[in-house]
């Protein structure tokens, strides 16, 4: 290696390492103020406690109701609940819909795609009273099912296109051989298709879980119960008008990402296939 290449490589680690701490930074910062005792906003800018503790993450597992029942263990259930259903409804639902898309040839086909994009410009609070009339008609607020309705629904245009893209790659000829071989239409979809597209699944299920995992505006809006509320909605609780509980907020927020990070670890071997494998024209 020539002076001027490894002149180029030094340059290169470094800049890589300055771009990680900066993004890291606002992580550990978090992290730091979860282990400290005071309630305070922390102006240190040194992201390691001084003298570390779990009072906070205590305080806020142990959290309890007005009936004296376990508040956050509900709502940690209530969590794993409406992530979990709207990710097995928006999975199922996103490979029937984007499968019929990328094989099938029907009458308002483009339509339905483009539509389905459109959905995807509108912020989600567009539709916020229009969800609660629904929701009321049906005598869904304060209910996980509500929301997990609202939640998959909101999901399936991304993950019908995610889908479509990556079905779009998957040779054709697979499927002839299938049905040579007297396989049925279910049967290629169930046994051929969808074992070959376990990365693109992999993906739109993490984003499922994400958007139901970490979504707080209509989750706050549809549910006025605390025994009803999500993780998030209860963040919201440690943050008032008047005295803000930092080191609860942090505690709290530290544990919500615990479930999306050892998703994002257990899955991230399917992650680059299903991002990029997705990524052709439709």
């Amino acid at each position: 290696m020539t002076g001027k290449n490894r002149v180029g490589e030094i340059f290169t680690h470094v800049f890589l390492v300055l771009f990680t701490i900066v993004i890291l930074y606002p992580v550990m910062w978090v992290v730091a103020m979860a282990f400290t005792p005071q309630q305070g906003f922390s102006m240190s800018l040194m992201p390691i406690p001084e003298e570390p503790t779990i009072e906070n993450f205590v305080y806020v597992m142990s959290t309890t109701g007005s009936d004296g029942s376990w508040l956050f263990g509900r709502q940690l259930l209530n969590s794993l609940v409406v992530s979990g259903l709207t990710t097995v409804f928006g999975i199922f639902l996103a490979c029937t819909a984007g499968y019929a898309f990328s094989r099938f040839r029907f009458v308002g086909r483009q339509g339905g795609l483009m539509m389905f994009l459109v959905s995807q410009m509108f912020p989600g609070t567009l539709m916020l009273i229009p969800l609660y009339v629904i929701l009321d008609a049906l005598g869904l607020l304060n209910q996980l099912m509500g929301l997990v309705l609202v939640y998959s629904t909101s999901a399936i245009p991304f993950c019908v296109w995610m889908l479509k893209g990556y079905f779009d790659t998957i040779p054709r000829s697979l499927e002839e051989s299938a049905i040579i071989d007297g396989a049925s239409q279910f049967t290629i979809f169930w046994k051929v298709i969808l074992p070959l597209a376990k990365p693109a699944i992999a993906v739109t299920a993490l984003f499922s879980f994400m958007t139901a995992w970490n979504e707080f505006i209509l989750a706050t809006t549809f549910m006025s119960q605390e025994s009803s509320y999500t993780l998030p909605v209860t963040l919201r609780n440690y943050v008032g008008e008047h005295s803000t509980y930092w080191g609860y907020f942090a505690a709290g927020a530290v544990m919500v990402s615990v479930p999306v990070m050892a998703l994002f670890f257990a899955l991230q071997k399917f992650l680059v296939g299903g991002l990029t494998a997705g990524a052709v024209k439709g």
